[in-house]
């Protein structure tokens, strides 16, 4: 533990961001996996579920939870995977 005053109230803001982004991360993941499940199953609901994870994808790569271009990447992936269900029906 630190004997600065300053550290010691660096620790605690970290752990409750640490707390935050990691329920950010893991909706993140679960959007994600939704979305892909909806494309594979060929669901009416697909655009919607995509749109939302991709603008939860897109908030989080503002906040930083997660980096700017890994957000891209993955909403990039995604709309890949869209598009490729979608021509193949």
């Amino acid at each position: 533990m630190a004997n600065i005053k300053s550290q010691k109230k660096r620790n605690i803001t970290n752990e409750k961001r640490r707390i935050r982004n990691k329920g950010v991360r893991s909706e993140l993941k679960t959007r994600t996996k939704v979305a892909r499940a909806a494309i594979n199953a060929g669901d009416e609901n697909t655009t919607e579920l995509i749109s939302m994870a991709q603008k939860r994808l897109a908030k989080a790569g503002r906040r930083g939870v997660v980096h700017k271009n890994q957000a891209a990447r993955r909403t990039s992936r995604l709309m890949k995977a869209a598009n490729k269900a979608a021509a193949s029906n």
